[in-house]
């Protein structure tokens, strides 16, 4: 179980920093005119476990905080996955 746990943790937190980059990225390439990042793709590394990477790049980046999609979205994507978390350890 424990092995389990290491291997959940790394990937979390590997999610959670490429999605923190990839806030960063898309920032950058505002910034500069460029090809951007669909909302939905930063939205869905947020859904598959980045959350506190996009909140995170999101307040770091100032990318995307007026944008009510990510204003309250990612929050809620947050709180669902804790309590994913939380009914998955209770069980």
């Amino acid at each position: 179980m424990q092995d389990l746990n290491m291997v959940v943790s790394a990937v979390l937190a590997g999610v959670n920093i490429g999605t923190f980059l990839v806030y960063g990225i898309d920032k950058l390439k505002a910034k500069y005119g460029r090809w951007r990042i669909p909302e939905s793709v930063l939205l869905g590394l947020a859904a598959l476990g980045g959350s506190v990477g996009a909140w995170l790049g999101m307040q770091v980046w100032h990318h995307k905080t007026q944008h009510k999609k990510f204003k309250y979205g990612v929050p809620a994507i947050f709180v669902a996955q804790v309590a994913l978390i939380v009914w998955l350890l209770a069980r």
